[in-house]
């Protein structure tokens, strides 16, 4: 690939999100692979990916502004004095704000869909107003109309996004995440006995591991639901949720005191070691676009149990990989963590399963490889 100048506009560079790890990851093999990389994040990010992002041999900027006009008119500035090729945004604010920025400075631009948004699911979630929801999803497709193409994680979340964005499918491309094997690293005795002896774990203690951020959508308070019910078949039984704090933190907490060992461990830079100390990691969620956790878990080679929504079916495959359960349901959630306990050998063939399916599909070079050949479709207009 020549090299190709492209300004990639995100919300932030904080490290607690699926679409800022994923630029981190991603970015030295697009470097690599020949582009001129720019980043532009909106919100301010203390001890984010800043640095990570520049070794790696991108030119990163904050875009600071008070208020949506001064945004777009800082980026536009930017583009102007950057001169991208191309403007890629991903997540709300930069996809609205960067496509009109870039829109009104000339520059085609790309938009990622990382979320199946504006659903019957959001309608009704907790904490959301339906009436937001519908404003939100009016402005997102106002700004849709001008975008060269568009990047999703998963067909779901293509064919959703086209129809709720009144979008062609024709212009969508589908491009999961990747990770890099040699990072997540496998499950080793001395992996997970150096991790247990850090938490103060026994060997034989149970562990079941959730990582996501504490918000509705990631379903936590369903798992710590479940979670006395596999107590009952194994009381000594932990559960530890790594992730930050959010709107359902309250809530969560009040729950995890009910149902007992429970250990909130707050954001952590180790997950994928984590994963490896666990007997089963669980993906509640009640919507994903993707599911990065569970895609991460099948690379590390933990016995998965996820909920059956749409995108982590996609992600997973099928019960040949993980344990699929319906969404919301505690108590069926509570039965498939208890036969990921109770049967190691068929979960250890689930396991080898899907880290085969992970190096066939998940792996960061292909990923990147197939991101390159996005951009190309996008700036040869025609998308063919």
């Amino acid at each position: 690939m020549a090299a190709v100048h492209v300004l990639y506009v995100i919300d932030s560079v904080s490290r607690v999100g699926g679409a800022e790890q994923g630029l981190v990851a991603m970015a030295p093999q697009l470097v690599r692979a020949g582009m001129r990389l720019d980043v532009a994040y909106l919100k301010e990010s203390p001890g984010g990916f800043q640095a990570e992002l520049a070794a790696a041999g991108a030119h990163v900027e904050g875009v600071h502004r008070a208020g949506r006009a001064a945004t777009v008119a800082g980026l536009r500035g930017l583009i102007r004095r950057r001169r991208p090729e191309l403007v890629h945004t991903t997540l709300y604010e930069s996809d609205v704000l960067g496509r009109a920025a870039a829109l009104s400075a000339g520059t085609p631009v790309v938009s990622s869909l990382v979320n199946s948004s504006y659903g019957p699911e959001h309608l009704h979630a907790r904490g959301l107003n339906p009436w937001k929801v519908r404003a939100a999803q009016a402005v997102d497709a106002a700004t849709a109309q001008g975008t060269r193409r568009f990047h999703a994680l998963t067909h779901h979340v293509a064919g959703a996004m086209a129809r709720r964005l009144r979008v062609s499918r024709s212009l969508i491309d589908v491009v999961p995440r990747g990770r890099d094997p040699e990072v997540l690293g496998s499950v080793t005795a001395e992996r997970r006995a150096a991790v247990r002896a850090a938490l103060e774990l026994d060997e034989g203690t149970p562990v079941v591991l959730a990582a996501a951020r504490q918000q509705y959508q990631k379903g936590l308070d369903v798992l710590l639901e479940a979670w006395p019910e596999v107590r009952a078949y194994a009381p000594e039984a932990v559960l530890l949720l790594a992730g930050s704090r959010g709107a359902e933190t309250a809530r969560l907490e009040a729950l995890a005191e009910a149902a007992g060992n429970v250990r909130f461990l707050g954001p952590r830079g180790d997950v994928f070691d984590l994963m490896a100390a666990a007997d089963a990691f669980a993906v509640p969620s009640r919507w994903e676009g993707l599911g990065s956790a569970a895609m991460e878990a099948m690379g590390v080679g933990v016995p998965l149990v996820c909920a059956d929504v749409p995108a982590l079916r996609e992600t997973v495959g099928s019960e040949d990989y993980a344990l699929l359960v319906e969404p919301q349901r505690p108590a069926a959630l509570a039965a498939a963590l208890v036969s990921a306990l109770d049967d190691p050998g068929a979960a250890a063939v689930r396991v080898k399963a899907a880290r085969a399916r992970f190096l066939t599909s998940f792996t960061l070079s292909g990923v990147s490889a197939q991101m390159v050949g996005f951009y190309e479709r996008a700036l040869r207009r025609s998308g063919g």
